[in-house]
């Protein structure tokens, strides 16, 4: 079982920057692609930004631009540095771990973005 864990969340103004952490308790995190979602209230997860395991970036085009997902596997943490926030931005963000036969969920960090 792997433990993920979030961190870095908040409340900025429209504008600022965050950056979340997600610590994954495994040996093999550098084996694993690296995914960010977020559930707004009301709304369906999204897909944000996924990193591979040998460091290749997507983003969705809601973000891209101005989010920026990275790794370092010797700490065992994906990041997700957000500049330029929304207040469309405000959502919870679950990280995501995935391996070639199972995946493990975060339990999630509030961003919220005041206008």
């Amino acid at each position: 079982q792997v433990q993920l864990v979030e961190s870095g969340g908040g409340l900025v103004q429209a504008g600022g920057s965050l950056t979340l952490s997600c610590v994954a308790s495994t040996s093999i995190f550098d084996q694993s692609k690296m995914r960010w979602y977020r559930q707004a209230p009301g709304n369906q997860r999204e897909l944000v930004a996924t990193i591979t395991s040998d460091g290749t970036a997507t983003y969705s085009d809601s973000v891209k631009g101005r989010f920026t997902i990275s790794r370092d596997n010797a700490q065992n943490t994906v990041y997700l540095q957000m500049n330029n926030l929304k207040p469309e931005d405000t959502a919870v963000y679950v990280c995501n771990a995935l391996f070639p036969k199972v995946s493990y969920w975060g339990q999630g960090t509030q961003v919220t973005v005041s206008s």
